[in-house]
């Protein structure tokens, strides 16, 4: 029962259903990277890198010949033992111009020098090959002390550019008032993340679940904002 619990809140936390509304903190950033991966997915084919894959949450979504992730080379990864390699956080373990997609989920910020890290995954993409990238934009210091960036629509666009991609779509996540809503439940999730699991849980099923629902209600009935927004998802090619 427990591990069927454990499967289920698995579920909701990367794939958020209406009941996610009172048991994910991160409802409205999860649902809006679940709709584009879902959105996005067919944009990708052949042998697929996911680079910097953690447990390959959206896996099951791309209908590709292979799908290998990759990791940086750490003991929480080798603990949790779903990359199929490590890297050490310079070089790619593998040759030039073998893969045909790349994703690259809420990962480059995280990398320190993202020049290098997006030159290697130009070397390792075939020509033509096509690259997934998601990156947050409002969003509170987390993994740390491993939080190194926040790009706009415009710095993100002109990274790409500068090392031979070219942008095929990019799209805004999360640009209404819902923004706010899971800034505030972000923040609630932080402020109770030592409390007894007891107490959190009714404080995430009422306090949590409220904010929620308001940002659902009210992301519906007001403008949106471009301007301000949780995430953003760049498709690229490789280009010579």
């Amino acid at each position: 029962m427990k591990r069927v619990i454990g499967d289920f809140l698995h579920e909701q936390l990367f794939f958020p259903t209406s009941i996610a509304l009172f048991i994910n903190p991160f409802y409205f950033a999860r649902k809006g990277l679940c709709n584009a991966m879902i959105n996005f997915s067919s944009s990708l084919h052949g042998s697929l890198l996911d680079v910097g894959c953690g447990k390959k949450p959206y896996e099951r979504l791309f209908n590709v010949d292979s799908y290998r992730g990759l990791d940086i080379d750490s003991a929480a990864t080798r603990e949790n033992d779903i990359a199929d390699d490590l890297y050490d956080g310079n070089k790619f373990p593998y040759r030039n111009e073998v893969f045909d997609s790349l994703l690259c989920n809420q990962v480059l910020e995280h990398v320190f020098e993202p020049d290098l890290f997006l030159m290697e995954m130009f070397r390792v993409l075939k020509p033509n090959g096509r690259l997934l990238l998601t990156v947050p934009f409002v969003w509170d210091e987390h993994e740390q002390p491993h939080d190194y960036a926040r790009y706009s629509s415009f710095g993100l666009s002109t990274l790409l550019s500068r090392n031979g991609f070219k942008i095929l779509k990019q799209e805004k996540l999360g640009c209404d008032v819902t923004v706010i809503f899971q800034l505030i439940n972000a923040y609630l999730f932080k402020i109770t993340k030592n409390w007894h699991k007891s107490f959190r849980l009714i404080f995430t099923l009422t306090v949590i679940g409220f904010f929620n629902i308001c940002g659902l209600i009210l992301g519906k009935l007001l403008p949106k904002n471009p301007d301000l927004f949780l995430d953003q998802v760049i498709l690229a090619e490789k280009i010579r």
